[in-house]
């Protein structure tokens, strides 16, 4: 009789905590497209037809920090979205192949407003070279195509590329600069003084851009942030 009581028992356990695997699951995520969701809305990070947007929160159980509205980590990944000059010059968008963040420490300060902070967020910007390419060819128009590839010579906030092609009736043929700067990347032809093109890339208050090196692949440009504030969405559904 008790070899079958604690057989009982122990398929019983077995059985809940498949059930609360399962109600862990399904509600993350719900949270997670939730989530997504929003960020699409404050940050625009999905506003191209071929863009790509996730938000995943990470850790299990997820109802246990649900409860308690604190999320040891959140990751955001979003691919293939535009930002805009901030002149807004025709032809000025750049397209972002890559956005990662990471946040850690998420406490959701508001449910009605749906906001949130964030102890610490970390994550990369890539920029390739075509799209350099494609938005500088643009924006001289006079002239052939110019392209953009990587040169030596990184330095913390600024990433030397090779500039090449046509512009203006003169050939170009020397090293730019990426500069990443708060919220801002400036793209410098060589000769110049003064950005050709300025893009505001939206993000997290308190989040800036640390670091733009030029990799085999495109400019890579690192950012960090604390005490992070999130804010809340423009928009409900």
């Amino acid at each position: 009789m008790r070899r079958r009581w604690v057989k009982v028992l122990a398929i019983t356990v077995v059985v809940l905590a498949v059930l609360f695997t399962v109600a862990d699951r399904l509600a993350v995520h719900y949270a997670d497209d939730e989530a997504t969701h929003l960020a699409a809305q404050k940050y625009d990070y999905s506003n191209s037809t071929d863009g790509d947007l996730e938000v995943s929160i990470e850790g299990f159980p997820f109802l246990t920090q649900a409860f308690s509205r604190h999320f040891g980590h959140v990751r955001l990944a979003a691919s293939q979205f535009t930002v805009d000059t901030t002149s807004n010059a025709q032809g000025g968008y750049l397209p972002v192949k890559q956005f990662h963040l990471d946040l850690r420490g998420v406490q959701v300060t508001s449910l009605a407003a749906r906001s949130a902070e964030a102890d610490l967020a970390t994550g990369s910007l890539m920029l390739s070279y075509d799209a350099l390419s494609g938005v500088v060819t643009r924006l001289t128009s006079k002239g052939g195509p110019i392209r953009i590839s990587q040169a030596p010579g990184s330095t913390e906030q600024a990433a030397r590329v090779r500039v090449t092609g046509t512009a203006g009736g003169s050939d170009l043929n020397g090293t730019g600069t990426v500069l990443a700067q708060g919220t801002e990347i400036s793209l410098n032809l060589p000769g110049t003084e003064q950005p050709m093109a300025t893009w505001r890339v939206q993000l997290p208050e308190n989040v800036g851009f640390t670091s733009a090196r030029a990799t085999s692949e495109g400019v890579r440009i690192g950012m960090t942030g604390h005490l992070v504030n999130l804010g809340s969405s423009r928009f409900t559904r």
